[in-house]
């Protein structure tokens, strides 16, 4: 199966994430072999995820910043409450499921 094609924004997401990563390991005097016993993955997955490669699994690179402590959303109680306000109110208004989008006809 072939990979999608990212967006700029998410291939440059993708790459401060990686450096960010690195360099907080490097602080820290981790080798990749390290790290990777830490997160519980193979070295060659941390040499792809600090590579900034689309085919490491989510939780891999967020484990690995955590472990890190590459910052990464907020430890803002606020932040947090405001999740937590947005879950219980807009997401419980929202449809369980989305429906495809149908064509619209509009020749006239």
């Amino acid at each position: 199966m072939a990979r999608p094609t990212l967006s700029p924004q998410t291939r440059e997401a993708l790459e401060i994430l990686a450096a960010s990563i690195r360099a907080a390991r490097l602080r820290r005097g981790w080798t990749e072999a390290e790290l990777a016993e830490r997160v519980g993955v193979s070295r060659p997955t941390i040499v792809n995820l600090e590579a900034g490669r689309s085919g490491v699994a989510i939780g891999t690179v967020l484990e690995a910043a955590t472990l890190v402590g590459v910052p990464l959303f907020t430890d803002d109680a606020e932040r947090r409450a405001s999740y937590g306000a947005l879950k219980s109110t807009e997401l419980a208004l929202l449809p369980a499921t989305a429906r495809p989008r149908r064509a619209v006809d509009d020749d006239f």
